[in-house]
Formats: structure tokens, sequence, C-alpha cells
């Protein structure tokens, strides 16, 4: 039903609506199938606290707040005028991550951002082949983000993300470049809004030794709905796209985490390890208060002190006068619970 909207509008655009779309596609379709071991899987953590509590994958949310570029770069529009966002993210362990964003419009129907992220993931304790103690070292991710949007026609919008990756550990450092690219449709009369996004598309130009690591990339579609009857919008994201078989193992015992593991690797389990669902009760247009619900995350703690909350997040926004502040929380496990924190303000309200 919801993309019966999408059709009904484009239709009168084809094919200057419609041939992006499947450009985009056959872009992103090159990553199916794609198998094998991947590095820099801090791309997939979120900077927003919005997407954070909607389950931590969201490429639809239709919201002033220059955050949610970080998933979807056809999100950035000439409405986010001189906007400025902070985040920060208290992780599992010693982590802790913090970046900063820029956004404004580039004429009538174009924006562009730029942005950093760092990733600390505190002290750790380093040894030699023998296990002698050789002291203390640090290890630490860091995104530099550079993003440009246009509307192709009234309800469709392409954006690119460039990336370039920086990592230390140690002695050890690495680069990398890789591009984001996405479309987004929405239809402000219906409140429907639907996106698909090709991520980390590109490759290593500095490794760290002799063995080339790939990028993390992934296809990803998600459709969010407002309701006409309720102030309630609901998200449907499925992502992980380039990799259809997502296997877990779980205790033969559920309530002995010690006994013999049994995989999961079924039909259905796959197809639950790629969706994310979310919804959002929005009193008001400067209040948000969401749920989101990741069964990979909770599959992927089956063995280690899964509970009740585990794969569950949720959040709040409020937005006064020029600032917004939004908060995230989540338990993947029993052992660890997870914060992220937003601000963001528009320069031209604040200096007004």
């Amino acid at each position: 039903m919801w993309f019966a909207f999408v059709y009904k509008n484009m239709k009168n655009n084809f094919p200057h609506s419609i041939l992006p779309l499947l450009a985009l596609l056959a872009t992103a379709f090159v990553a199916v199938g794609q198998d094998g071991t991947t590095a820099y899987h801090f791309l997939d953590i979120p900077v927003s606290s919005h997407v954070y509590a909607l389950g931590g994958h969201n490429i639809t949310i239709i919201d002033d707040d220059i955050n949610l570029v970080e998933q979807n770069p056809a999100l950035l529009g000439s409405e986010i005028e001189r906007q400025v966002g902070l985040n920060y993210m208290r992780y599992l362990g010693g982590s802790n991550f913090m970046g900063a964003r820029y956004g404004q419009g580039a004429g009538e129907h174009g924006a562009w951002s730029a942005g950093i992220q760092f990733y600390s993931y505190g002290s750790m304790e380093g040894y030699d082949i023998t296990g002698v103690k050789t002291g203390s070292f640090s290890a630490s991710d860091m995104a530099f983000h550079v993003s440009y949007s246009h509307d192709i026609n009234d309800y469709l919008r392409g954006g690119i993300n460039l990336k370039l990756l920086n990592s230390k550990y140690e002695e050890y450092g690495a680069t990398a470049i890789a591009a984001d690219l996405g479309l987004n449709y929405y239809d402000p009369n219906h409140e429907v809004s639907v996106s698909v996004v090709a991520k980390h598309l590109g490759g290593q130009v500095k490794q760290f030794n002799d063995k080339k690591d790939p990028l993390p990339w992934d296809v990803q579609l998600g459709v969010s709905k407002t309701l006409s009857s309720a102030p309630v919008r609901l998200s449907l994201t499925a992502y992980g796209l380039s990799k259809w078989s997502s296997p877990y193992y779980e205790p033969s015992d559920v309530n002995n985490t010690s006994s013999d593991l049994v995989k999961k690797d079924k039909f259905g389990s796959n197809l639950m390890r790629h969706l994310v669902l979310g919804a959002e009760v929005l009193p008001s247009d400067n209040l948000y208060l969401a749920l989101g619900y990741n069964y990979r995350t909770r599959t992927d703690m089956s063995t280690y002190n899964r509970n009740f909350l585990s794969g569950f997040s949720l959040g709040a926004g409020l937005r006064v006068r020029a600032f917004g502040l939004g908060v995230a929380l989540a338990q993947p496990h029993s052992g660890g619970t997870t914060m992220m924190l937003n601000i963001t303000t528009s320069l031209n309200e604040l200096l007004r």
C-alpha cells in the first residue's frame, strides 16, 4: 500500500525520477552476494540518537536534524540551513564516541554538509609473544564526512556522502575512502518516506599490513509512515542485504548458556536478522518518543548474558527555540548499557 503512493506520484515524472533510482539499485546490488571478513564496522554505529532509539538503523526519518544525514545523505536538504549537530555516545567497556557536523543549503534545490567523527576504544594492555607485558596502548578510528544532496523533483532527492577513514591501533595505521549513495522519496501529503541506500562503497588506500581489509559495504531499504488516525510514525528498515545468510548460535538449553551451541540458519531467522522495527509517538512538531527493536542485536547476545531488554532501544527528543536535544538508551546484554546524546542548533535562529 505504501509503495502504491510512491508509484502514483512518480509515474508522471518518468524517466527523470525513476532512472536515478534504477541507477542506484544497479550500483548497490553489485554488493549483493559478497562474502568474507570485513573491517571498519564502526561505520555501522549510528551517530543520531533518534536513529539509535529506533533500533540503530533508519534511512527514512524526515526531521530537522543534521545528524540523520549520516544514515542517508538524501535526508540532507536546503531546509537544514546553517545547522550544527554534536553527538556523544558512551559505548560498551571504555569506549567513547563523539563527533560534529555542519550543514546548509546550496541554492534552491541543493545542500551540503561536513563533519568529523572520533571513535575511542580506551586504553588496553599490550603483551609480547612470550606473554610479557609491554605497557598500555590506545586504539581509535576517525572519519571525515563531506555530503551533498540535490532535489530531483518535488518528491525525490538524491545524495552522496564521501568519507575519509583513518584507523590507529597501537603502532599500526590504515586509511580508507568510502562513499554512501542514497535516494529518498517523500510525500508530505500522505507522510510516507521511502529510501534506498548503498553504504560504505570503497576500499583501503593504506593497509595495516600486507592484507587488504574490505569495507562492510551494504544495501539498505526503508519505509516510514505516519498514521492518519494518530500521531504515530512506524518504520521498517532492511539492512545487511549484501549478504542474505546471517546465521547465529544459541545454547541447546536456553536456561544454560554453557550448553552445546546450535546453529540457527532458517529462512525466518535470516529474514528477521535483516529487519529493524521502529515506532514513534509525535505529540507535537517539537517532541518525539521512540522505541526500536533489532532482532539481530538480540540474537547476537544469545550466548552472552542476554536479558529481556536485549535488542530493544528507546529514546526521546525535544526542540526548544534554537536548540534540539535527543537521548537514547539500550542494553545489548545484562552487563552493558549504552547511551547516546545529540545536541543541534540552527545558527540562523541562534544569532537572531
